[in-house]
This record gives structure tokens, sequence and C-alpha cells, in this order.
């Protein structure tokens, strides 16, 4: 009697998620082709679908997708260089003879049986870490940049990453080629920055993660408040970069950060999908896990004692984490790191951040003041930080006015009904 598959496709699918950046990034090394790593891989994919589920897991699933990958690419390849096609031509110079290479096994194993497992984590780490740079190269739109890094990087599907930034699929399709096209036309190295350029490109890296991450925590359009599966990519990309950068105190930063924000998800929403703000969630329901990985990070960079905007951040994170209730925050910490960052990192929008540390320390009347100050009229949340002041002030008719000026450009659905009751809650008073 049969006992069924060895594998189910749901563990295909998960290795597929967590080895398709790192097997994409070797191939690009191999063939300096964006479009011919992606299709090869995908194949080499399609394979283990069919032959997974009756042989089982290899001993090493990423060397088994990278070598049958770069064994089906030259095949292809082969054909299309004997029908004088330049590009595929170029590729196969680039892949070199077909022989053993470091970091795959034989390249014609797959013929005689399963393909060969060797692999070296060395060239691996390398690769996928050229790859991030490529992703995040500054001749890019930082859309595309996203939209690389959440394909090549995420295994994410166009589909999944339009529906995810609410872009028809068409549009994000052609916005992924034209990316791949300006890397390849443009001639983008890929490899990592020199040390002089790196703390400059890092930054970007670093910003198309943490710009992923607030996608998924605070959605920018659409019903839903979270977009959990962005939550969970922009993390795990962070895993992947505190791996492949462990001494880099701002990629630990970065890290530290979004599982502190995440360690809150579980309380932030309510049964029916309300908005709870920081100050009235059940911290009883915080992953306390997830808090404590990130206090340890946080603790890690106080080692390295090179402070960076991601750090402060984390830092300020770290200490709400402590309190064991919201009256028991400790704002006056909180005002110090805001005035640290803000010295690092001076900007309209941390300025205003800082001002709800203010309003807690001095009062909302000094911290209206500054509100009142800042020139980020289109900004959505300054309208909303500036109606709770005045509301906290007893200057209703100026409250209403301003949480108006707020729902009006929040395309958020559960935004927009958190900032309507706190509004109508003033009217019926």
């Amino acid at each position: 009697m049969s006992e069924g598959p060895v594998v189910s496709i749901a563990e295909i699918e998960r290795v597929f998620r967590e080895e398709y950046g790192r097997a994409v990034a070797v191939l690009v090394r191999v063939f300096r082709d964006i479009t011919i790593a992606e299709e090869a891989v995908q194949d080499a994919f399609t394979k283990a679908v069919e032959r997974w589920p009756s042989t089982g897991l290899p001993p090493s699933p990423a060397g088994w997708i990278i070598t049958t990958a770069r064994n089906r690419a030259i095949d292809r390849l082969r054909r299309e260089a004997s029908r004088e096609d330049r590009h595929a031509q170029a590729a196969l110079l680039h892949a070199g003879p077909p022989s053993p290479l470091r970091g795959f096994g034989a390249p014609g194993s797959e013929i005689f049986g399963e393909p060969a497992e060797e692999t070296d984590e060395g060239v691996m780490h390398d690769d996928r870490l050229r790859l991030i740079f490529t992703c995040c190269h500054p001749a890019l739109a930082p859309s595309a940049q996203v939209a690389l890094t959440l394909r090549l990087l995420g295994g994410l599907t166009t589909a999944e990453i339009a529906r995810a930034f609410l872009t028809p699929e068409t549009t994000m399709a052609q916005r992924l080629v034209r990316a791949k096209g300006k890397i390849r036309d443009a001639g983008i190295p890929y490899r990592v920055p020199h040390e002089s350029d790196l703390p400059v490109r890092l930054q970007s890296v670093l910003a198309v993660v943490y710009l992923i991450f607030n996608e998924g925590y605070t959605a920018s359009a659409g019903e839903q408040l979270v977009r959990e599966d962005l939550c969970a990519e922009a993390i795990r990309l962070g895993r992947i970069l505190a791996d492949l950068m462990p001494r880099e105190p701002e990629v630990l930063g970065l890290l530290a950060l979004m599982l502190l924000i995440e360690s809150r998800g579980g309380a932030r929403i309510s049964p029916n999908g309300d908005l709870i703000l920081l100050a009235d969630q059940d911290r009883g329901r915080w992953d306390r896990p997830l808090i404590a990985e990130g206090q340890a990070l946080v603790r890690q960079c106080l080692r390295h004692n090179r402070p960076g905007p991601y750090q402060i951040q984390a830092a300020i994170q770290a200490v709400h984490s402590d309190a064991p209730n919201a009256a028991d925050t400790d704002w006056l910490q909180i005002l110090q790191l805001y005035n640290q960052l803000l010295s690092l990192s001076p900007s309209p929008v941390v300025a205003l951040n800082r001002t709800v540390a203010v309003a807690e320390v001095e009062g909302p009347e000094a911290a209206l003041a500054l509100v009142n100050g800042l020139d980020l009229d289109q900004y959505y949340l300054f309208h909303a930080i500036r109606a709770d002041l005045l509301r906290r002030l007893g200057r209703n008719a100026e409250a209403v006015t301003a949480y108006d000026a707020a729902i009006a450009p929040s395309e958020n659905a559960a935004e927009r009904n958190f900032l309507q009751r706190k509004r109508d809650e003033i009217t019926r008073a």
C-alpha cells in the first residue's frame, strides 16, 4: 500500500521561498544575466515539483536546485547559440566550460541521476550580497529597487508584488523588465561596493527593506491595516542581511527595529479590525520572544559604539517594550533618543515623531508649537498628531478641522476609520 508522497507541495513551496534568492544570486554570477538566472531557477523548481514528491528532499535542496538550474540554462543557451544568438553566446562564455565549478556539482550529472549536491556557502554568501546591492543600485528608481528585491531575493511572483503595492500586474511586470534591462544596458556592476562607497550604498539597501516592512505594517491603501506577508518578507530579508553583514551595526539595528515593532502586531488590531494605539494595547499580547531577540540586537549594537538612525529607532522601540504599561514608559529617555536621532538624521518627519515624546515630557502645548512650525501640510500624520494635541488642550473645534485634514488624504480604511472615530468622539462630547 502506498504511503503517499515523501515531500508535500507545501514543503517544496517553503524551500522555494527560502532558497530562491540564493539560487538566483549564484546563477546571476555564472551567466551575468538576471533573466537567464530567473528562468533557470524556475525551471529547476518545476523539475523539483515533478521529482521530489516521490524521491524526497535531496540532502542539499539548494545545491540540487542550483546544479539543475545551471544545467538546464546551459542546454537552452547552447540551442540558442547554435542559431547565432549573440546574447546566448555571451552568456555561455560567462558560464565557462562544462566542467565542475566551485559551488556546483558536475554539470552533466543530472543526465545520469540526481544532480550533485556540492555547494560552497562562502560563494553563495558573496553572491547574495552582490545581488542585494545590484537590486538597490542608486541608478534604479526606488520603486524598481523594491520590486527587484522582492522578486529576486524574496521569490515573490510579479502578481504578489503587484497585489502588495496595489499596482496592476502588467504595470509591475513592465517595471521589473525595465529595471533588469537598465542593469544590463547600463552595465551596472554585479558586485559589493568598494569600502569607501559602502555606507551610502548600504543605506539604500536598508531603506528598501524598511520600506517593504512599513508597507506591510501599515498599508498605504486598501481595506486591511496590515499585510503580514510583507512584514514577514522584510524581516526575512533583514535576517539575511544580518547573516551576511554581522559586523554592520545599522544592519543589526534595522533587524532589531523591525522585530520590536512586529512584536506588537497581535495587540494592534481589535477582533473587528479596528486600530489600537500603543498606549491602549494589551501588553500581555506582545510577542516576548521577538522582544527578547530585538533587545539583544540593540545591546549588540551598543557594543559596536557606532550609532546610526536605525539603531536609535530600535533603541526607542526597546524602551517602549520595557514598559509593563503605558504609564511606566520612560518618555524622557525616548525624548533624549529622539534628540540624538534628529542630530544624526534631521528631517521634518523625525521632528514630527519627536513631538509625541515632547508632549509626554513637556506637555501638549509645547509639542503643538513644534508641530505648527513644521512644513508637512501634505502628510496626513502631521494633521493626525496635531488633531490629538488640540484635543488634549480642549481646542475641540480646531481638532475637528485637523481630523478632517488627516482623514481626507488617508487611503487605508482602518486608519481612516480610526481617525473618524476620534473625530466623532469630539463632536459627540
